[in-house]
């Protein structure tokens, strides 16, 4: 199933005076990466937050935002720890005096150092809190997960477009491939009386042998069969509804090893820039891939 990585999603839910907002921003990535930012007092509810997008979303780079309000404002409430200021004022200003400086202890170097501003507690316990993100949670999943089959739809589509016409390509190639011995008899033929200006006779069994061995070498009928396997395996990833994009990209990879052999082997002018062209495709291919879960 062609579902894409990249999407945005939001909601909120309010309850009981409490109001969760939540954000989630997908992006690519290899591996399933959840970095949550929420209030610190509510720290606890982190994990089962994890839990809950991991149990619908496999890969991607996830940042999710989450804002906790109650009627009576923001719960993230901060305090001045004086006597930990007073202790640092006095120490800037003793190295301040002793070093003849004349610039004053500023608030800005205060606020330099750890523990000076803290988060003060909540009046709220977290486990007020769980049931109304859980909820907040749950439908900014859905709306993530509605907008990335919606893009992996259109993704799909696209793929399905440069697959149809890889295979035109190969279909071109095969009819390239036809009568290929006949093509090289009549070269060598061409070759050697024009070398020759026909004062030598040319010996037919001995042009037959020369340009099967050159047919021979040039063969590329099972890179051709091959990638047609490819094409079809290619096909079927995308209908199946686990998530494609890690088992297309691998497949991508034996698709080029097969252009690329058959790009050396090839002694076809026109199947060589076929070739190339089908190179070009894959690598388009290969980028929208990057996209897909």
């Amino acid at each position: 199933m062609i579902i894409s990585m990249t999407a945005f999603a939001s909601a909120e839910y309010f309850q009981n005076g409490i109001t969760a907002t939540v954000e989630i921003r997908g992006y690519n990535s290899r591996y399933l990466d959840l970095l949550v930012r929420m209030p610190a007092s509510f720290g606890a509810l982190e994990e089962p937050v994890k839990q809950m997008v991991s149990a619908r979303v496999q890969r991607g780079r996830l940042e999710i935002r989450i804002g906790i309000r109650t009627e009576a404002g923001e719960t993230e409430r901060f305090a001045v720890n004086e006597e930990l200021a007073d202790a640092y004022f006095r120490a800037l200003e003793q190295l301040r005096q002793r070093y003849q400086l004349s610039d004053p202890v500023s608030l800005e170097h205060l606020a330099r150092f750890n523990g000076i501003i803290e988060t003060a507690e909540t009046e709220i316990a977290p486990e007020a809190v769980g049931e109304v993100l859980r909820t907040a949670v749950a439908a900014a999943l859905d709306d993530l997960v509605r907008m990335r089959e919606n893009e992996g739809r259109s993704l799909a589509a696209d793929l399905a477009g440069r697959i149809d016409l890889l295979e035109s390509w190969i279909s071109s190639i095969e009819q390239q491939t036809e009568g290929l011995l006949e093509q090289y008899q009549q070269r060598l033929k061409e070759r050697i009386a024009a070398l020759t200006r026909g004062l030598v006779e040319i010996d037919p069994a001995r042009i037959a042998q020369e340009a099967a061995f050159l047919a021979e070498r040039s063969d590329i009928s099972e890179e051709l069969v091959r990638a047609k396997s490819h094409m079809a395996q290619f096909r079927e990833l995308m209908a199946s509804p686990e998530p494609a994009g890690k088992p297309l990209n691998f497949l991508l990879q034996e698709f080029t090893r097969e252009f690329n052999t058959m790009g050396s082997k090839a002694g076809s002018a026109d199947i060589s820039h076929i070739i190339v062209s089908a190179k070009s495709e894959l690598e388009k291919l290969r980028e929208q891939v990057q996209n897909i879960e």
